[in-house]
Order: structure tokens, then sequence, then C-alpha cells
């Protein structure tokens, strides 16, 4: 969520802002609440203040019964009061939770995605002598999916991948995690791009796959609720996360970290699940849109001022990724209408489908700057070199000095069924084969094609 201080210096900006993302808020409210807020705080202060006055006059010393009386006026008063902010509270939360993430300067203003901005188009589509066929009608003919056996067991949405694919996407992600660990291309494409961060490595996580209601809605990935997975009972109180980052990027919750510790990069690998809620009779053959899928997803903490550079740095990795594989895409730059609540900035990747005869969505880069931070109570500490601890703090912990609110990015490494329907149409031959990129070749013991 925004800072409060932010919202009171600049009402209209952030009513502003948040009509071009599509959100008409209650920033007026907000305030008038806001206003509230402080009033009993104060009220409740002074009367805590008076209580405690009392208690050191009254220290070893039997109390007048002008005493007592004014000691009871002074309890029901401040349970009173502290009733009134608790439900100030509640409405003050629903109020700011309910403001998106300001979207940055460069975002272009729009009402729908039909409004995002093609950046560039990257690569050369390759021409074919023979009909092309989509990736389900290669799968078909070579059985390397069947979604007919899965929904008997799973019900729509779900496949079994099989054979040379399943090779295929273990190759990929191997490729992935060499290619996140290796220093000399991360400085290659800071280098390029003129960022002023470090080349320090990605590290390779299994996530949770299971995140609680709380931290879901910390980040902010919750709703629409339609779309998610909820697991059990309501005392199970757990939802299937619909993409790694969900449960990267609430790892830090409630902890602070130490600078020099920064940037903290992860790429999680993960099974994930999204109900797909409202696209009925869209994509419904082959693996676009399923209720179940595999992805790498990049995550990376940071300091306030470097957050930008990596939100960089990942769409440069997102394009260079795409580019060893030999595949044409376009970049759109996302309009405020689709850059999404809590994201400040978006890009997309979409790769080019020939069996499709368009282009289709593979990556997306979000940067949240600290909205999503704010409310998972994720800090850095500005320290000394020497002290690299990383604290655990609870919720009601006292601002300190040098501490501030880390900023956060996620980003697409690969979708993996996405990305294998992009190789099998662009690399299909007119045999029904597919052939291997040659980036994946070492991968899969000199294996050139399923």
């Amino acid at each position: 969520m925004l800072d409060i201080q932010f919202i009171r210096d600049n009402p209209q900006l952030v009513k502003e802002k948040s009509a071009q993302k599509g959100y008409q808020v209650s920033v007026d409210q907000l305030l008038e609440i806001d206003g509230q807020r402080k009033t009993r705080i104060i009220q409740i202060d002074e009367l805590r203040r008076r209580r405690n006055e009392q208690a050191n006059q009254l220290k070893n010393q039997r109390p007048s019964e002008e005493q007592i009386t004014v000691g009871r006026q002074i309890k029901d008063e401040l349970s009173q009061l502290e009733a009134d902010l608790k439900l100030i509270d509640e409405q003050f939360d629903k109020l700011l939770k309910a403001i998106p993430n300001m979207p940055h300067d460069d975002v272009p203003v729009g009402a729908t995605e039909d409004e995002n901005v093609v950046a560039r188009q990257v690569g050369q589509k390759r021409s074919f002598d023979f009909k092309v066929k989509t990736h389900w009608e290669l799968a078909e003919a070579k059985d390397l999916i069947d979604k007919e056996r899965a929904t008997k067991v799973a019900g729509s949405r779900f496949a079994y991948i099989k054979g040379g694919l399943v090779e295929l996407q273990f190759a990929i992600i191997q490729f992935v995690m060499r290619t996140l660990a290796d220093e000399t291309i991360l400085q290659k494409l800071i280098d390029e791009n003129g960022l002023n961060i470090p080349a320090k490595p990605f590290v390779p996580v299994l996530p949770p796959a299971m995140i609680k209601t709380p931290v879901y809605d910390a980040m902010d990935r919750l709703e629409p609720r339609d779309e998610r997975y909820k697991v059990g009972s309501d005392e199970d109180d757990l939802w299937l996360q619909g993409s790694a980052e969900h449960t990267l990027g609430s790892m830090y919750l409630g902890e602070i970290i130490p600078e020099d510790q920064l940037p903290i990069r992860y790429v999680g690998y993960l099974t994930s699940f999204r109900r797909e809620a409202g696209t009925y009779g869209k994509d419904t053959e082959g693996i676009i849109r399923m209720h179940q899928f595999d992805k790498l997803e990049m995550e990376v903490f940071s300091t306030p001022e470097t957050g930008l550079d990596e939100h960089k740095l990942l769409c440069a990795l997102q394009e260079y990724l795409v580019q060893q594989l030999d595949l044409p895409y376009q970049v759109l730059q996302k309009c405020t209408a689709d850059i999404g609540k809590p994201n400040a900035r978006g890009i997309d990747i979409e790769t080019w489908m020939p069996g499709q005869d368009k282009y289709r969505e593979t990556h997306t880069a979000d940067y949240m700057t600290d909205y999503q931070a704010r409310r998972l109570k994720t800090r850095l500490r500005r320290m000394p070199k020497s002290l690299n601890k990383v604290v655990a703090v609870d919720e009601y912990s006292a601002p300190t000095a040098g501490i501030e609110l880390v900023h956060t990015n996620d980003a697409t490494a690969f979708a993996l069924g996405r990305i294998m329907v992009a190789i099998m149409e662009n690399y299909q031959t007119a045999s029904g084969d597919i052939l291997i990129p040659e980036v994946l070749k070492p991968y899969l013991a000199g294996k050139t094609q399923i």
C-alpha cells in the first residue's frame, strides 16, 4: 500500500493516478478518517499519561475515594476511545489498501490493454514451405500432450505432458538456472543497459506452493479470489499460489535486511494454479491457458535507489533468454490500466506463434517499488558493512533511524508451457518433427529433435 504521508501531501495526484489505472478511490474520506485517527491517538496517549501519572502518585499509599473515581473515569474513557480507534483503524486500513500503487512517469496512459504500446519487435519470423501446424496438432501426432485422459482424472484445462516434451521442459530449466548464475552474462547485460547494479547471481529456490490468507493479501495478489484455489477448510487458511513470486516475494515478511545483503535475487521454480475464471471458450485447445502450469519466476529485493535498474535488468534478461532460443518476439510497455494494482511499471514480452499466426504473451515483468514491502514490513537497515545478520521484527516495532522499506521486482523467466508452445510451432518441420533450439542441445544429450 502507499505511504499515508504521500497521500496527505498529494491527494489530487493520487486521485488522478488511481483513475488512470481504473480505480475510483475515496481519498477525501480516507484523509477525513486519518484525521479522526490522529485525534483518537492523541486522546488515548493523553489518558495513558494521566493513568501512569496517577499510578506513580499512588505508589505505596492507599487511594482516596476521589482518586478511585478519577481512575475509573480514566479507565472507562480509555476503553471507549480504544474501541473507537479499533473501528476507525479498520475503516482506515480498508480505504488505504484500496488505493493502487502510482504508475511510473513513463507508463503510457490507457483505459484498456488495447492501449499497451509495442516498444519494439525483435527477430525474423520463419518462412515455411509447408502448411504450419498448431502446437496441439503437432503434439497429438506425437502423443506429447494428453488432455482427454487428464480431463477424466482432473477435469478441463489439465493435461498429461509426455515424452520428449518433458525432456524439453527440464532442459529449459537447466538452461535458465545456468544463465542466471552466470556473472559474465549478467555483467554484459548490465553494461549494455547502463545500469548501476552488481552482477550478483540469482539463487535457485523451490518455494512453498501454498500461502496463508493474510500474507497473500499483504502481497496484494489474492484478488480476484475467483482466480485462486482455496485449500481445505477455513481452519487451514491456505491458498494454492498462482505464481512463484507470491511465496518468494513474501519470504522476508516482518524482517529487516542489512543493506549490504542487497540485492537479493532469486529464481523460483514452482507448479502454479489458477482457475482461469471468465475464460470459458478461450484457448481450449493445447496448453496455452491451463489450471496447472509450471513457471520459472525471478524475484528481486533491492534498495529504493536501485529498484528501477533491477527492473530493467529483469527485462533485459527476459529478452536475452528468448533471443537465445532464437524466437521472434515483441516487447510491450503496459499502459496504466493493465499494469496491475500493486505495480508501478509493467513490461510484457509476446512471442511469435506461427501456428496461431499471432504474438502471444509469454513474459511479464513487474516493478512494485515499496508498495508490497509496506504491508509485508520487509525493510532494510542502512548499516556498517560488518553487520550482516537478518533481524526478525514484530508487527508493532517502532520506526528506527536508518530503517527503510525495500523495493521489490518480479518477472517471468519462462512460463514453461507457453515457451514450449513457441518452440514447437517455430521449430516444426514438414514431417511434423520438432527441432531442438541450439542452446538447449547440451542439456538433451545431443538430441536434435522431438
